[in-house]
C-alpha cells in the first residue's frame, strides 16, 4: 500500500507532509500532479501552499485539474483523502467537501500554534485519536475563515472533525484565528474518507518543533495508515 502527496505548482509544504508519513514507515511517494494516477495508491494528501499563487480564490484552479478528478475516484471508492491548509481549500473548491473558505476575519494572514478539539473519531485521519481530545498544532493562511450555511446538519452528520479551543477546551473568540463559524477547523464529507482541515498536522509531528513539546500531528497520519490496514499503532 502507498500514499501520495500531491504537489501542485506553488505547493509549500509538501515535503513537510512527506517528511511526517515517511518518519512513522508510511510508503509515500511525492507525485507531480500532471503525473499523478489515482488507481496507484491507496490514500492522498493534499498539502499546503499557495496552488497557482492562489489565483481566482485560493485553490480554485487546482480544483479543476485532472488530478483532483482522480482524487475524486479515489473518494468514491472510500479511500482516505486528507486536504491540509490549501489542500482543505482544493476540496472545497473541487465540491469534496462542504462550505466555502473566505478570507480571515482579521483582513490579515494569520500563522500561530492553535488548540483544537476533536469532534469526532469516526474518520481514517482521527480513528486514532478520542472525541474531546486536545490537539497543539499551528495554522498559517489568510483565507482560512470556514462558513456554512448549513453548519446545524454538519453537525447531524458528525461531519465537523475539529474546532478551535481554548485551554479549558471552550471554544471562544479568542481561540478562534479566523472567525470561522463556531469555530469550526475541519470537516469531513458524510461517508468520513474525506477530510480537511485548516491546522497543520504536518508541522506539529516532531516534538522538537512544538512549543509544548508534543507531537499531536503525527497522529492524524497514524490514523491514515492505520485505517489503510498498514499498521496497528
Amino acid at each position: 500500500m502507498k500514499v501520495a502527496v500531491l504537489q501542485f505548482p506553488g505547493s509549500n509544504c509538501d515535503l513537510d507532509a512527506l517528511k511526517a508519513l515517511r518518519s512513522i514507515k508510511v510508503p509515500t511517494d511525492l507525485i507531480w500532479h500532471r503525473e499523478f494516477k489515482g488507481g496507484d495508491y491507496d490514500g492522498v494528501i493534499i498539502p499546503g501552499g499557495f496552488a497557482y499563487g492562489d489565483y481566482l480564490r485560493a485553490g480554485a484552479i487546482s480544483a479543476h485539474t485532472p488530478a483532483i478528478e482522480e482524487v475524486k475516484e479515489m473518494a468514491a471508492e472510500g479511500k482516505p483523502i486528507g486536504g491540509i491548509c490549501n489542500g482543505f481549500q482544493i476540496l472545497i473548491e473541487a465540491g469534496l467537501l462542504p462550505g466555502a473558505l473566505i478570507e480571515n476575519s482579521s483582513m490579515k494572514f494569520v500563522c500561530k500554534w492553535v488548540i483544537v478539539k476533536v469532534e469526532t473519531d469516526r474518520t481514517p485521519f482521527t480513528r486514532l485519536l478520542r472525541r474531546g481530545q486536545l490537539m497543539r498544532m499551528p495554522v498559517a493562511h489568510h483565507q482560512g475563515n470556514y462558513f456554512c450555511k448549513n453548519l446545524k446538519e454538519l453537525y447531524e452528520n458528525d461531519q465537523i472533525v475539529f474546532r478551535y479551543v481554548d485551554e479549558r477546551a471552550l471554544p471562544t473568540e479568542s481561540a478562534n484565528p479566523n472567525g470561522a463559524i463556531d469555530n469550526v477547523a475541519g470537516v469531513c464529507n458524510p461517508e468520513g474518507n474525506v477530510v480537511g482541515l485548516m491546522p497543520h498536522p504536518e508541522r506539529a509531528s516532531n516534538a522538537i518543533l512544538s512549543p509544548s513539546g508534543t507531537a499531536d500531528g503525527e497522529i492524524f497520519f497514524k490514523s491514515m495508515f492505520d485505517y489503510m490496514g498498514g499498521r496497528s499503532w
